[in-house]
């Protein structure tokens, strides 16, 4: 059966996911909780209803499925605003309840999925300063590390079940249905953009394009197994990003963001989403032959802001 189901199908990824899959000929149902409200779906993409924490009313979808992938989650800082307790709680807790609905249906199903794409962050890592990190660096300890490892281990039972799992570790996804980089590029747009911080922060990103591609050669890629940073093969400084988008909007870039009124503003998250970084390679992506499309930021840039 050619058929695949998202969690999280509605968002921005999952759109773009559920859209790229349906022209390609899968069978596509994105799971919702509010299938009411869902307008503008690719075609031939269908949105079925779910509790964001059990299996019940789409179990029964599973049953024989190319893959589940795995992409619910409360919004983690776009737009930023403060990780008070309660939206640290919504954070993990929605993450951990997915990954629970995803094994219960799993469990439940006599014909097992063949895949399950369990999403995760370059977050997992930590902040590393100018270390190169692959998919064999141990992880950090701050508390998008700490979401990052327990969301990928909310599904690790499949794999006792004898379904084969990717643990995708994305990294900042540039997109032009807004996201990310509709923030980015915001003030550079009224001529006042520049550097966060020190600027000296890695980013890796990566273009919506080989996001998405990634994904579905994870899918249909049957010796994919374990974790792949999603990202990538030139991760730049803060600066080196925000001097490649002035020119290709053709803007300066010389207003500094400092750092300390990011922080005033935004406490902790600040430092762990845009005043630190990681600098990452996508090292196990490559070596199973995935080639990228956007490699080079300026390319990417052009292409999402033409």
């Amino acid at each position: 059966m050619n058929r695949v189901l998202i969690t999280g199908g509605t968002g921005l990824i999952g759109r773009a996911l559920a859209g790229d899959l349906a022209k390609a000929g899968y069978e596509v149902i994105a799971l919702s909780r509010n299938p009411s409200k869902v307008s503008q779906l690719p075609q031939g993409v269908r949105v079925e209803q779910w509790d964001g924490r059990t299996a019940a009313g789409w179990g029964a979808l599973v049953e024989g499925a190319a893959a589940i992938v795995n992409l619910a989650g409360e919004s983690i800082g776009i737009p930023p605003l403060p990780w008070t307790a309660e939206r640290k709680r919504r954070i993990r807790d929605s993450r951990m309840n997915a990954g629970r609905a995803v094994v219960e249906a799993v469990q439940a199903a006599k014909n097992k999925p063949r895949a399950v794409i369990q999403s995760s962050a370059v977050g997992y890592y930590g902040l590393h300063g100018d270390e190169i990190i692959t998919e064999e660096s141990a992880p950090g300890d701050d508390f998008l590390a700490q979401v990052s490892k327990e969301w990928e281990a909310s599904t690790d039972q499949v794999e006792a079940m004898g379904v084969r799992r990717a643990i995708i570790r994305t990294g900042v996804v540039l997109s032009r249905e807004g996201g990310v980089l509709q923030f980015l590029s915001l003030p550079f747009r009224f001529f006042v953009g520049g550097p966060l911080g020190s600027g000296k922060q890695w980013m890796s990103w990566v273009h919506e394009a080989d996001e998405i591609g990634a994904i579905r050669f994870l899918i249909e890629t049957e010796s994919a197994r374990g974790a792949f940073n999603l990202s990538a093969p030139q991760p730049l400084t803060n600066s080196e990003f925000s001097r490649v988008l002035a020119r290709v909007m053709n803007r300066p870039a010389f207003f500094r963001v400092p750092g300390f009124v990011m922080k005033a503003a935004l406490g902790e998250l600040a430092e762990l989403l845009l005043l630190g970084g990681q600098r990452v390679m996508p090292a196990r992506l490559q070596a199973a032959g995935y080639a990228f499309r956007f490699p080079e930021a300026e390319a990417a840039l052009r292409d999402l802001l033409r």
